[in-house]
């Protein structure tokens, strides 16, 4: 075909096993190709990758260093080896797979032939090849060292800033204990000062009751009690001055920092980051403080209380106590303003991984929460939303949408509503509808509708005695969409922003967007993948990305700049359509039809033609593997493989399937089912391991459809029978016979091989079988002339020909030299 690929067509076919792996083997198949290709050199004919792979636990759980140098138990090992290899063998046999039991027939008997006389010599080789394949992992483990010694450091300094932030926080909840204890004290002492005068006065009015000499004494002991009334006056309000400093170092550190990192991480979470934690920790910080701002509030006031009752000049109350009234109530007032948050950004249910685009019509969520969990606030506050309020763009941008807010619009705060019991309000069934202009709406504006980002606002008032606070906060930037089909571009809008954007009032972001470095840009592409499957993006995979990008000269660098237009909006290359409409293709093709392949990493995905075969040029003939098709906007998957020699390796690619075909046959069947056929030659699947040398059932077999037990076709007893014979489609790719390989071999069968057949299939079987493909010219080319096939069959007696044992002599015609 004019494309490359080999065309397919859907006919029809069955299935198969298992895959065994673990520990140390199953380690290295999770690494990046560059390493995959290191371990593929381990391994050639004198110990095939194929027993590493099927014995793989055994392997790994025996002593083969001991085994190098002691003959005796290098022979024991040997022999336990080829015992593993024949219960192998057993699962096979139970299976019905005839190419493996084949596979690992011949792996034993070359096993024996090379080690039998020396099996210290096959015991070196294992040795050698456990150990470089543990150099592998290592080298793997020391390439990423820099990164994850980097994440590990930063989750250190995390924790021993929240261990750091946690002492702060109970040392404030200690210093006002302390300051209660205080003023409590200090209470005591006024009293008993204060009923000294009043006993010193009265007894000052009776006439020679107290002598001149101990009213003397009585009025110094007076005299010490005020000095120490002061100076406990002054300590108290020198301890909250110095709580209120504590207060407010403390209270800066979880708004300023903790609060901001908290919407920070809000936001990753909100485009596929890593998700958003902590906020139960912040909420409990936050209650803590404006708990103990309250109790220094109920202190002042108890201050006051003291001060009416006794004061003097200069009195160290009277003097401070409106300073302290003050800072205590803006300290409360920015605390409790900053805890009020969007807990949960606003999101259709009908698209919970894509939060932020929101279409005209649908109903969203969103939900408040109040990281002061004070339970005299429990229903107290009364949450009103508001739309784009006010929003400079809606008067400086030509063309800027408005909209109106259809729905419950207000929400009581509560503890009932939360499974934690934090304050929350969540609003469940509110809606957006455009706010239609006189005349037709221009579109000369210079924004397109999905780059137009709004915000919602959220409302309340606390209200307590001698307390009046506003509370406000709003919404991370929003897209609207009016059709389900602009949502790709609307996300491509919220990712782009969320990545490079922290002010949530930066609506005019797209008017000038910035560009992002391509280091920034590949771990959020990576997020988008690992979101909703379980694997991300690997290197390999984002330095094809990086170059499709970026151009190949660039390759891949991290501080490469990419502009917002080549992102989502210029056609990439020669295609007719831009980058991101193509990744987003091929997720909706990996959630809906390629999950388990994708999580298993069985798909390459990302991978160039240039790299794709420079991968299986090395392979033996019918390695294949499988990457998505960079000519299709909507997702589609194809897989190439090598065949021919070495020397002069052959590579064929089928035409790529795309959710239609898919939506009809799994990929795992078509992988198993897939034909070539050429001309009249036989059909057969050119597919037999999956890069690097994983043989096809075992990567795939889990996945493969099961035959349903049904009543034979024709029976006319059976309740359900329809009289129709049940069908299978397979995929076929029709090609010239020059691409195929010599006609010598078409029949693959040796003698050895063949015995096993007839060992294991019915006669009468084989008879069915053999006519079938004796009827085509093509093979009875290939092996004999026509008369010898036609003796083979009892329905070759019609050309007057008889012969009682076909099976005999199809044995001895494949037993002829070719």
């Amino acid at each position: 075909m004019c494309n490359g690929y080999l065309g397919k067509q859907l006919f029809i076919l069955f299935l198969l096993p298992p895959l065994f792996r673990m520990a140390q083997w199953y380690q290295l198949q999770q690494l990046d190709s560059k390493f995959l290709e290191q371990v593929h050199q381990l391994y050639d004919d004198s110990f095939p990758m194929e027993i590493r792979q099927y014995l793989a636990q055994w392997l790994e759980n025996q002593d083969w260093e001991h085994a190098a140098n002691n003959v005796s138990f290098a022979t024991v090992l040997f022999h336990d080896l080829l015992s593993q290899l024949d219960d192998q063998f057993s699962r096979f046999l139970i299976e019905n797979n005839f190419l493996l039991q084949h596979n690992i027939r011949k792996s034993k008997r070359n096993l024996q032939d090379n080690f039998q006389e020396d099996p210290i010599q096959m015991a070196m080789i294992i040795c050698s090849c456990l150990k470089e394949e543990r150099k592998i992992l290592s080298s793997a483990q020391l390439s990423n060292q820099m990164e994850v010694g980097s994440i590990q450091n930063t989750v250190i300094g995390m924790l021993d800033k929240q261990k750091e932030l946690d002492a702060e926080v109970k040392g404030v909840k200690n210093h006002v204990i302390d300051v209660e204890q205080d003023i409590k004290t200090l209470e005591d002492m006024q009293d008993e000062y204060d009923f000294k005068c009043k006993t010193l006065q009265n007894r000052e009015h009776e006439s020679n009751s107290t002598s001149q000499e101990e009213y003397k004494k009585e009025q110094m002991h007076l005299n010490k009690m005020f000095l120490s009334l002061d100076l406990k006056r002054k300590e108290v309000v020198n301890k909250i001055v110095q709580l209120l400093n504590a207060t407010e170092h403390t209270q800066t550190a979880l708004i300023n920092e903790e609060l901001v990192e908290w919407k920070r991480r809000q936001q990753t979470a909100c485009i596929g980051g890593p998700p958003n934690a902590c906020l139960d920790q912040l909420q409990n910080w936050f209650t803590i403080v404006a708990e103990s701002l309250q109790q220094v509030r109920q202190q002042l006031k108890k201050l006051e209380e003291l001060e009416q009752k006794f004061t003097y000049d200069p009195d160290p109350i009277t003097k401070n106590k409106q300073v302290l009234q003050d800072r205590t109530h803006s300290l409360f007032k920015q605390l409790i303003q900053s805890s009020f948050v969007v807990e949960r950004q606003p999101c259709m249910p009908t698209h919970p991984q894509r939060p932020l685009v929101l279409k005209t019509g649908v109903q969203f969520t969103v939900k408040l929460r109040l990281l002061v969990k004070l339970q005299e606030l429990n229903y107290n506050l009364k949450v009103k939303v508001l739309f784009d309020k006010d929003v400079s763009e809606k008067n400086s941008v030509k063309g800027f949408r408005k909209f109106n807010i259809l729905g419950t619009s207000t929400k009581v705060m509560n503890m009932e509503e939360s499974t934690n019991g934090s304050l929350a309000a969540e609003f469940r069934h509110l809606q957006l509808k455009e706010q239609k202009n006189a005349g037709s709406r221009t579109n000369e504006g210079p924004l397109i509708v999905t780059e137009e980002l709004h915000s919602l606002s959220f409302e309340t008032q606390l209200c307590q005695p001698g307390l009046v606070i506003d509370l406000e906060t709003t919404s991370l930037p929003i897209v609207v969409i009016s059709n389900v089909s602009q949502l790709p571009s609307g996300w491509a809008s919220i990712l782009w922003f969320n990545m490079l954007s922290t002010d949530p009032k930066n609506l005019s972001f797209f008017l000038n967007p910035p560009y992002a470095k391509w280091s920034k840009l590949s771990e959020v592409l990576s997020w988008q993948f690992s979101s909703v499957t379980k694997r991300g993006l690997n290197a390999d995979q984002l330095s094809m990305l990086g170059e499709k990008l970026l151009g190949p000269t660039s390759g891949g660098s991290h501080d490469c700049l990419i502009p917002w237009t080549r992102f989502c909006k210029e056609n990439i290359n020669d295609k007719s359509f831009p980058f991101w409409l193509w990744i987003e293709g091929i997720l909706e093709l990996i959630k809906k039809h390629l999950l388990c392949l994708w999580n298993d990493g069985c798909i390459m995905g990302f991978i160039s033609k240039e790299k794709e075969r420079t991968l299986l040029k090395d392979q033996r003939p019918g390695t294949f593997l499988l990457r998505f098709s960079e000519s299709s906007k909507e997702g589609a998957i194809t897989f190439t493989w090598v065949e021919g020699s070495q020397i002069e390796p052959q590579f064929h690619s089928v035409e790529p399937y795309t959710k239609k075909e898919l939506s009809a046959v799994t990929f795992p069947d078509i992988i198993r089912n897939y034909k070539v056929m050429a001309a009249e030659n036989i059909p057969e699947n050119p597919l037999r391991f999956l890069y690097p040398d994983i043989p096809k059932d075992n990567a795939f077999g889990k996945y493969y459809s099961r035959p349903k037990e049904a009543p034979e076709p024709m029976d006319l007893d059976s309740p359900k029978g329809n009289g129709y014979i049940k069908t299978e489609l397979i995929s076929v790719s029709e090609v010239h016979p020059s691409r195929l390989q010599s006609p010598e071999n078409l029949l693959p069968m040796s003698p050895e091989e063949f015995d096993e057949v007839s060992r294991m299939v019915d006669p009468a079987e084989i008879d069915t079988v053999t006519f079938r493909l004796f009827q085509d010219s093509t093979v009875m080319r290939t092996v004999a002339a026509r008369d010898e096939y036609q003796a083979l069959f009892p329905a070759g007696r019609q050309y007057g020909i008889s012969q009682p044992e076909p099976v005999q002599e199809l044995k001895r015609i494949y037993s002829q030299p070719r």
